[in-house]
């Protein structure tokens, strides 16, 4: 997963504003007490910080690959 997956898919789940806050705020106690953004900056790789909020936030395993995008022809 690359970083921009990793941002497109929080603000998917979590809006815009609020999963910059979240990524800021929230301890994500299974990648030792960091927040995401703390997490990403130490070169933890984007999926395991995605997985990381979304145990912590409790987001379905359904929504946790984001939303079905149609391709473009």
């Amino acid at each position: 997963m690359r970083l921009s997956d990793f941002w497109r898919l929080m603000d998917e789940e979590f809006g815009s504003g609020y999963s910059r806050v979240l990524a800021s705020d929230l301890v994500l106690t299974m990648l030792g007490g960091r927040t995401a953004a703390e997490a990403l900056s130490a070169g933890v790789p984007p999926k395991t910080v995605w997985l990381a909020v979304c145990e912590m936030q409790e987001v379905p395993p359904a929504r946790r690959l984001g939303r079905d995008i149609k391709p473009s022809r």
